[in-house]
């Protein structure tokens, strides 16, 4: 099977990352590093220094494609992205992200979560809170896994007002938690928290079983995880106080996503300044 390959296939990490090895890593205390990717070169980049997550994220209507949000980002373009991640991986875990509109009913949900399995994908992303239990259910009962994804969910960018950090209020903080530990018990194996304070991800880590992967939610998640251009320090746009620029001091891509990793791992990043 594309992704799984046989202990010895690859340097470094000989064996394939799947949700039992990051329930693993979470619960011994080890970070897990994550980091979009949307291409085979890039893909097989990441795998080799240490990524253990790729998530091909709808931020591709940004960074690739040049919108203004992820909206405009359909099942097709994900597919299309998460075959090329694919064909490029040889053991980390690949999540694709599901983009605006493709998760409106239950099935409206499943039809779609196929069409990105079937191009590679080993979990699907959902953003979104307690409306999703039933979608989240239905999913994993039909053998999708899924992440969540809450507080600062960018397809929801219309309806927020803009892209601010949530959970600041206790009402708010506590409806978050309600929502995660329902996500959970309907079956969400991983979680994404973005865009909230740093303590309120770590209340909500503490009360879950599953990995947390936080996006300027402090260092007390499960692992982190950034968008690549960012990383790179390549994207033109403003950047987010959770965002840090891994190239400098190093002489190439390849050290600049092992400084990374290493940064995840030793807790290193993110730091204060990278925090709500």
């Amino acid at each position: 099977m594309a992704g799984y390959l046989q202990p010895g296939s690859q340097p470094g990490r000989t064996k394939a990352i799947t949700i039992p090895s990051l329930i693993a890593l979470r619960n011994t205390g080890e970070k897990i590093a994550v980091l979009t990717c949307y291409d085979a070169s890039f893909a097989s980049l990441m795998d080799r220094c240490g990524v253990e997550v790729l998530l091909v994220g709808d931020s591709l209507g940004m960074v690739c494609q040049g919108h203004a949000s992820t909206l405009p980002v359909s099942v097709a373009d994900i597919a299309y992205h998460t075959a090329s991640v694919a064909r490029g991986n040889q053991t980390a875990l690949l999540v694709a992200d599901m983009p605006f509109g493709a998760y409106a009913t239950p099935e409206a949900a499943f039809n779609n979560a196929v069409q990105l399995i079937q191009a590679g994908a080993h979990m699907v992303k959902l953003e979104g809170g307690a409306w999703l239990v039933e979608t989240v259910r239905f999913l994993t009962e039909r053998a999708v896994p899924v992440c969540a994804h809450l507080g600062l969910t960018p397809q929801s960018v219309h309806q927020l007002g803009g892209y601010k950090v949530q959970g600041k209020t206790t009402e708010d903080a506590e409806q978050l938690k309600a929502d995660a530990l329902a996500l959970q018990a309907a079956g969400a194996s991983m979680l994404v928290l973005e865009a909230i304070p740093a303590t309120l991800a770590k209340s909500v880590t503490e009360a879950l079983a599953i990995p947390t992967i936080g996006i300027g939610a402090g260092p007390d998640c499960s692992g982190q995880v950034l968008v690549m251009h960012d990383l790179l320090g390549v994207f033109p746009g403003r950047k987010a106080r959770f965002v840090k620029n891994f190239m400098d001091g190093q002489t190439n891509i390849d050290g600049a996503v092992r400084a990374y990793v290493a940064a995840v791992k030793d807790k290193s990043f993110p730091a204060a300044e990278h925090c709500f």
